[in-house]
């Protein structure tokens, strides 16, 4: 199985990667082992994640992902469907 995550950094930030053992991977970016865009930010926390039978699969969500809105990405975590299908559509406004 693999994973798709997203985390939320110290300030704020939204991180989304992919991995086949979400804990570890936490662990690793809590211990300045993980993406560089994480390591001022600690500590991190994990905030959602979804599973995936491939790889491939995996990191085509994680780059899907990593290209929305920070709104959207707050949509997806939070299961609000009407916001999402409204950011995707290009009607969403603040």
């Amino acid at each position: 199985m693999w994973y798709v995550y997203i985390l939320r950094c110290a300030d704020g930030v939204v991180y989304t990667g992919s991995t086949t053992d979400v804990d570890r991977r936490v662990k690793e970016h809590n211990h300045k082992k993980g993406g560089g865009c994480t390591r001022g930010r600690l500590p991190v926390k994990l905030i959602y994640r979804e599973t995936y039978p491939t790889r491939s699969q995996a990191q085509s969500r994680e780059a899907q992902i990593k290209k929305w809105p920070r709104q959207k990405k707050l949509a997806l975590i939070s299961h609000n469907k009407s916001t999402l299908k409204n950011i995707a559509s290009g009607f969403y406004l603040e």
